[in-house]
C-alpha cells in the first residue's frame, strides 16, 4: 500500500514537526487539534520551521510555498481521516486517552488504514486492546524536534501485522527518516532505555560529588558525543575489543548505579519547581538569551548532520 495522504491528530510540538515532514516529502497532510488556537499555532510553528530552512539556503520560496499548500487543518476528527492511508496520533501521554482516540478512529477508518501512535513508551498492544482491527496498530515513535532527528521507533503490538510494519516503515523512508524496528515491545522501546540509563549514571555522578553537572555534560559532548554519531555503543565495543569491554565491565559494572527508584536529585529539583528550561532553572540556570543560544547551536548542528545523511545516501 502507497501512503499519498496522512492525518496527524494533534497540533503540538511532535504533531506540526511530523505533519511538516509529510508535506516536505510531498504527502497530503490534515493536522486535526479539538482547539482551533491550537491548529493556527501548529500551523505558525511549521511556517517558522520553514523559514529557519529557507534562510539557511535548504529551501526555495516556491518549495516554501508548495510545503505549506500541502498542509489542511481541521477541528473535526471525522472530516480529517476521509480518504488517508495512514494515521499518526500525537495526543497526550496517557494510556486512556490513547485507548479512547484509538477507538474513535477503529471506528471512523477503513481496517486498511494505519493507525500508528507516536507515544515514547506506552504499550502498543495496551492502546489497542479494545479494538476491533489491532493488528493495523503500530508505534511510530519519532524523536524531538520531529523536522531535525532522524530517528523514528517502529515497535509492533502483540497483534500487529508484518504488513503494518512494512508499510509504516517504507513510509519513514518515504519522509526522509530512518526507521529502527524493534521485534517486540518493551518499556521505552530502544532509545529512551539507552537515554534514561545514561542519565541515571549521569545524575549519580553528580549526586556523589565526583564532578559538577558542567562537567559530566563536556564528557558526553567532547568524548562520547562525538564517536555515537557514527559509531552506537554496540560498534564501537566492537572496534575498542569486546575483550577490553569485558574485562572493564567485570570491575565498573558492580560500581555503577543501579537504583530502581527514581531518582531523588530529580525529585527534589521537581517539588521545588526546577524544571529546566520551562522554569528557567533545572541542572542549570536559564536566561531567555541561553536558551536562544544552546536552541540555536543544536538546530545548526543537526542541519549539518541532515546535509551529511543525505550525502551519506
Amino acid at each position: 500500500m502507497e501512503i499519498k495522504k496522512v492525518t496527524v491528530l494533534g497540533a503540538g510540538t511532535m504533531g506540526h514537526g511530523i505533519a511538516q515532514l509529510c508535506a516536505e516529502a510531498g504527502l497530503g497532510v490534515n493536522m486535526f487539534d479539538i482547539s482551533s488556537e491550537n491548529l493556527k499555532k501548529g500551523f505558525d510553528s511549521i511556517k517558522k520551521s520553514l523559514d529557519l530552512l529557507m534562510s539557511n539556503e535548504k529551501i526555495t520560496k516556491a518549495q516554501y510555498e508548495d510545503i505549506i499548500s500541502k498542509v489542511s487543518l481541521s477541528t473535526s476528527l471525522e472530516e480529517a481521516v476521509k480518504d488517508v492511508q495512514l494515521v499518526v496520533e500525537c495526543v497526550a501521554e496517557k494510556i486512556s486517552i490513547k485507548q479512547q482516540v484509538f477507538g474513535q478512529l477503529d471506528s471512523l477508518c477503513p481496517p486498511e488504514v494505519i493507525l500508528a501512535t507516536n507515544t515514547s513508551g506506552l504499550s502498543p498492544t495496551a492502546i489497542s486492546e479494545n479494538l476491533q482491527h489491532p493488528e493495523r496498530v503500530v508505534v511510530a515513535h519519532f524523536w524531538c524536534p520531529a523536522e531535525l532527528i532522524p530517528l523514528v521507533e517502529v515497535v509492533p503490538g502483540e497483534k500487529t501485522s508484518s504488513q503494518t510494519m512494512e508499510v509504516t516503515t517504507e513510509w519513514i523512508k518515504q519522509i526522509g527518516k530512518q526507521p529502527v524496528k524493534m521485534n517486540k515491545e518493551c518499556l521505552g522501546f530502544i532509545g529512551n532505555r539507552l537515554q534514561l540509563a545514561l542519565l541515571r549514571e549521569a545524575i549519580y555522578i553528580v549526586e556523589q560529588g565526583w564532578a559538577d553537572p558542567e562537567e559530566v555534560d563536556k564528557a558526553v559532548e567532547f568524548g562520547l558525543g562525538r564517536r555515537l554519531p557514527v559509531t552506537g555503543p554496540l560498534r564501537s565495543a566492537d572496534l575498542g575489543g569486546l575483550d577490553i569491554f569485558y574485562n572493564i565491565s567485570s570491575y565498573l559494572f558492580k560500581n555503577l548505579c543501579n537504583s530502581t527508584e527514581a531518582s531523588q536529585y530529580l525529585k527534589e529539583r521537581v517539588e521545588a519547581g526546577k524544571c529546566g528550561t520551562k522554569t528557567g532553572e533545572g541542572n542549570y540556570k536559564w536566561s531567555q538569551e541561553a536558551i536562544d543560544d544552546i536552541t540555536k547551536k543544536r538546530t545548526d548542528l543537526l542541519l549539518y548532520f541532515l546535509e551529511k545523511d543525505k550525502e551519506n545516501k
